[in-house]
């Protein structure tokens, strides 16, 4: 094992650098009046295809490299995990473009700070994702928080994005305390930061078990945070209302990705010795993301609030899927469908996520944000395709066949009933047929209700392309989620293996 090969962190050292040049590139470029900086949004493109093609051939080599002193991997999950992130990192940038040069976000003008800074973000994400030490994990963490703070606050004439910028920093620095609480007292009881290290004193070392269960709580609190699940869910409702619609896109959609990841490689790497302790934890934040996330959308005017507690009630279904990794049985192969199974929801969601407000996106126009639910109202009358669209999104996200969502629900189920938790299944269950109700409310308003104006829609060309292929993506998946599934198994069973 060569500790020093830097070939594993390529795509990061291409991103790290890109966004550089792109950052100097844009001081040149010259406003046209529409400011959808033509040449700030291809090179973004580029430099996302650049590092989607290294992480291809990586995943397609299903090798494990270590590299910057065991700090950083390269392995199936990863490099999955990457590839998913590129592309909704790039679905955000094709759907906000018109929306971020229409309206400004900077005092009315907008450079090429939002591309810089998502980019920016995504680094962070690529960090957390690869990372196999806690302080590598945690920096990657800060690196994806500090520029969707500043994205949030973009708009610094817009009260609301401004108050939910400062609420977003408060508590994600509540969130990285109570992370970085855990990740020390960890590091007080094994004496390390690595990952396998700890697992490996948590086996079979002599440690306080105490101290070692106190930072674990600790460690899921922040994780929790980092979630948007509840009971520390108080931020994600402000901000995907408050933030520009583009930016509630990012959060929503690739950082859960990161979150993901998260959760794998501090609980499941790192801490699996102690899974029947988190695993306890984070049933109880489970039942409550989906008691809390869905009775509280049934309320909801505003549409990109009601996303955010349905994101609540989405992630009480992913901690589910990672709460049945480890059982009295076959240890292995239960985790490794669990884990699969937790890993192929969250890139259901994410895929469906980034249809709901690109759909948003593509309705707003100036003067016109698409923001309540009312707005929906005759959709049909006046786009069968984009009212079509946002019927699979809205369906898949209730988990009805046969879309996406719906295998993804069904995946996760499984896990937890090969696990034994069958009161789990049947709650979870019950939740879901709670929230279908608002996402139907949706479809209602779209196809038997009339129109409340008759604004045409002025959406670009390439984000209608991507809206429909979004679409279609979600309904091919759920025709056949065989690849998909078997490409997260084989993705778990590797990174479980190395």
């Amino acid at each position: 094992m060569n500790t020093m090969n830097l070939a594993p962190v390529y795509p990061e050292i291409l991103l790290m650098v890109s966004a550089l040049v792109i950052l100097i590139a844009d001081l040149f470029v010259k406003d046209t009046g529409d400011g959808r900086r033509n040449l700030t949004f291809g090179l973004s493109l580029l430099a996302l295809a650049g590092c989607a093609v290294l992480s291809f051939l990586s995943l397609n080599s299903g090798a494990t490299v270590y590299a910057m002193n065991n700090l950083f991997v390269s392995d199936s999950m990863s490099d999955l995990l990457k590839m998913c992130a590129y592309v909704a990192v790039a679905l955000t940038l094709v759907y906000s473009r018109r929306h971020i040069g229409v309206r400004g976000m900077v005092g009315g003008h907008i450079g090429g700070e939002f591309y810089v800074l998502a980019l920016l973000a995504l680094l962070g994400h690529m960090v957390i994702i690869s990372g196999t030490n806690f302080l590598i994990v945690y920096l990657g963490i800060e690196l994806m928080s500090l520029p969707i703070y500043a994205l949030v606050a973009l708009r610094r004439d817009h009260a609301p994005a401004t108050e939910a910028a400062m609420k977003y920093f408060i508590l994600g620095a509540l969130g990285s305390g109570f992370l970085l609480y855990g990740i020390s007292m960890l590091y007080g009881a094994t004496g390390s930061l690595d990952l396998l290290e700890v697992a490996k004193a948590a086996a079979f070392g002599e440690v306080n078990r105490k101290v070692l269960v106190f930072g674990v709580v600790f460690l899921v609190a922040g994780i929790a945070f980092k979630l948007g699940a509840a009971p520390f869910h108080m931020w994600v409702p402000d901000v995907y209302q408050g933030a520009p619609t583009p930016v509630a896109l990012l959060i929503a959609g690739s950082t859960k990705l990161a979150a993901f990841a998260i959760c794998m490689r501090l609980l499941v790497e790192g801490l699996l010795p102690l899974a029947l302790s988190w695993q306890q934890m984070l049933t109880v934040v489970a039942l409550l993301s989906m008691a809390i996330g869905n009775i509280t959308a049934l309320m909801q005017t505003n549409i990109k609030r009601m996303l955010a507690y349905s994101t609540i009630a989405q992630m009480g279904f992913i901690l589910l899927g990672l709460l049945s990794g480890v059982t009295g049985g076959d240890t292995f192969d239960s985790a490794v469908n669990a884990y699969s199974s937790a890993l192929f929801y969250v890139i259901a969601y994410v895929l469906t996520t980034l249809g709901s407000f690109g759909t948003i996106l593509v309705l707003s126009r100036a003067g016109f944000e698409a923001e309540n639910i009312e707005d929906f109202r005759g959709l049909a009358q006046k786009s069968p395709w984009i009212a079509f669209v946002m019927l699979m999104l809205m369906l898949s996200l209730a988990g009805l066949p046969p879309l996406v969502g719906f295998y993804a629900k069904l995946s996760v189920l499984q896990a937890v009933l090969a696990a034994g938790k069958v009161w789990l299944a049947i709650a979870a269950v019950m939740f879901s047929l709670i929230g279908a109700f608002y996402y139907l409310r949706i479809i209602k308003l779209m196809y038997f209700d009339a129109p409340v104006d008759d604004g045409k829609i002025a959406a670009s060309g390439d984000a209608r392309l991507v809206l429909s292929l979004n679409g279609i993506a979600v309904l091919a998946l759920g025709i056949i989620p065989g690849p998909l599934m078997t490409l997260c198994a084989t993705a778990i069973l590797n990174t479980l293996s190395s």
